[in-house]
């Protein structure tokens, strides 16, 4: 159990840990790839392992230099080999969702399967695309979840997917059965997700292309594809690990913290935008782009923040950061609401659910809702034990709401947060020096 007293002011500059949505990707991608893909910044957590372990148990070398890199040698489009067991993807929604629709389209069959979290997320978001595509996925529960077998189709065929939801998991799983497709691949989203995936293919050789529709829907088509190539990626700061730093420097009074080099991809950025809303002192700094990645430094100071409004277009691009922005509104002068968010509900935990919980056990006035939560902020928050049943955002989250509480907060089951931050507590500890 890990106790969180009221803190001093922050100062510091730091550097986040590599995002870890490129960081799966980079290790894919670069074993579908002709040649060594190097990997620059590369997330060393549990939920990436379980990408690498799965890889190497397809006949992928993956090595770890001692500059810190990571070399991928690709073995091409077609060069995966059966693996020998069930492969295990850890606790990672996003290994199990994007290897199956690689998977689908193989010469072999293969079993997935992970922790008891990871069993019982949902599915049949990608089974059911993926099956209209040809693939034969089995749920061996019977209940759209892990355990999965694979039969591999190489004799996939392109369509035309209406997802349901804003999902970069969901896009990412059809995008990658089509590269393996007769025809090319198209899936329409309410709104855009995240784009990593359609940068990076992109840049490993892939054709693909994104159009923003008037109504406010994206569509992305992918050609099929004989071959990708190796690249050099470099990792940029993940922006769901900043905003636990750029939440402790905005809730403790006198803090001031620059992060360096974060990525501020639009598709994954909300977070900035709703902070600004609420009042949030921001600078960017040191701007660039690279590969389709923009960057910047972020220079964070303590302010006085105020209620909003989180709905609509804007949640597929804070949906992992939505519990530092419950945690933030919670200290916030006025009223917050967060609609549109039902995915919550199929993260690591109900994550309605686990914040409200939290929050109220904190001293917070909050309400649940069917698609996300309204808390009435200002109220003087105070320490409690927190229990995140093992969600690494939900510890993180309420380890800076008990910063800026009175008296104590203790975070149980804190090895959580080593899936996405190895060393979280470390460097949080680090800035009140």
């Amino acid at each position: 159990m890990k106790q969180i007293k009221t803190s001093s002011p922050l100062h510091g500059e730091i550097t986040i840990p590599g995002d870890k949505s490129i960081s799966h990707r980079s290790i894919m991608f670069g074993a579908l790839a002709k040649g060594t893909t190097s990997v620059h910044h590369f997330l060393n957590g549990a939920d990436c392992l379980s990408t690498i372990g799965c890889f190497r148990q397809m006949g992928i070398d993956i090595q770890q230099e001692t500059d810190g890199r990571i070399l991928v040698q690709g073995k091409g489009i077609h060069g995966l080999t059966a693996p020998s067991g069930t492969l295990n993807v850890g606790n990672s929604g996003t290994t199990t969702r994007l290897i199956s629709g690689i998977l689908s389209a193989q010469s072999f069959t293969s079993f997935l399967s992970g922790d008891d979290s990871l069993n019982s997320r949902p599915m049949g978001r990608i089974i059911r695309p993926l099956s209209m595509m040809g693939a034969r996925i089995e749920s061996l529960s019977g209940n759209d979840c892990a355990p999965l077998m694979i039969q591999g189709q190489p004799c996939l065929h392109g369509i035309r997917y209406e997802s349901p939801v804003a999902s970069a998991q969901v896009k990412s799983a059809i995008l990658l059965a089509g590269l393996y497709a007769n025809s090319p691949t198209t899936i329409l989203e309410p709104s855009l997700s995240r784009n990593h995936t359609e940068l990076m293919l992109s840049q490993f050789g892939a054709v693909l292309h994104t159009t923003l529709l008037e109504s406010g829907e994206a569509e992305s088509t992918i050609s099929p594809c004989d071959e990708l190539y190796a690249q050099d990626i470099f990792v940029p700061g993940d922006i769901s690990s900043a905003a636990y730093f750029i939440g402790a420097a905005l809730l403790v009074p006198g803090s001031e913290v620059l992060i360096q080099n974060v990525g501020i991809n639009d598709t994954r950025a909300g977070i900035l935008k709703v902070c600004k809303s609420m009042g949030a002192d921001i600078t960017y700094m040191n701007q660039k782009d690279g590969a389709g990645e923009p960057t910047a430094d972020l220079l964070v100071r303590h302010s006085s923040l105020t209620g909003t409004c989180i709905e609509g277009s804007i949640i597929p691009t804070l949906i992992d950061e939505i519990p530092m922005i419950a945690v933030l509104a919670a200290f916030a002068d006025g009223t917050t609401i967060i609609r549109d968010a039902a995915e919550l509900k199929v993260k690591e935990t109900d994550r309605i659910q686990t914040v409200t919980e939290n929050l109220r056990a904190m001293g917070a006035d909050i309400t649940p809702t069917d698609d996300g939560m309204i808390i009435h902020g200002g109220k003087p928050l105070a320490g409690a034990t927190i229990h995140p049943h093992m969600d690494h955002r939900i510890a993180m989250a309420f380890a800076v709401a008990g910063l800026a509480a009175q008296g104590e907060t203790h975070i149980q089951e804190e090895q959580c947060v080593d899936v996405s931050y190895p060393g979280f507590f470390e460097m949080l500890s680090g800035l009140t020096r």
